[in-house]
């Protein structure tokens, strides 16, 4: 049975060429909508909270600040609809889940970029 998962994970499944992110990156994520007959490309851009799982069941959490509301935003790598991912800042965090990221506001929810 994991040899068919496998095998249909590998040949079925596109595979999308995204750029490298991880915590603390703030990114613009391009995704599609379909409203009836419509279909239209949105963005969401935010701070990458966390990227959780592998292969074919990999997700990454982004959080961004509507007005002065939090809204979070769980992406699966996979997902048909993703069009374009774009790395705005890279971020430096000392950790892969930046869960206390939710709790920070003003000037201590800034996140230091990282220099190359």
């Amino acid at each position: 049975m994991a040899d068919l998962m496998k095998f249909v994970q590998d040949e079925l499944v596109t595979k999308k060429d995204f750029p490298i992110f991880g915590a603390g990156d703030t990114i613009t994520v391009y995704y599609e909508i379909k409203e009836g007959e419509k279909t239209r490309t949105q963005c969401f851009k935010g701070v990458v909270i966390q990227r959780k799982g592998s292969g074919n069941t990999e997700t990454f959490t982004i959080r961004k600040m509507s007005g002065s509301v939090g809204v979070e935003r769980i992406f699966p790598v996979n997902m048909p609809a993703l069009q374009k991912v774009e790395v705005n800042q890279r971020g430096k965090v000392r950790r892969a889940r930046i869960y206390y990221f939710r709790e920070l506001t003003g000037k201590k929810a800034k996140i230091r970029e990282k220099r190359r």
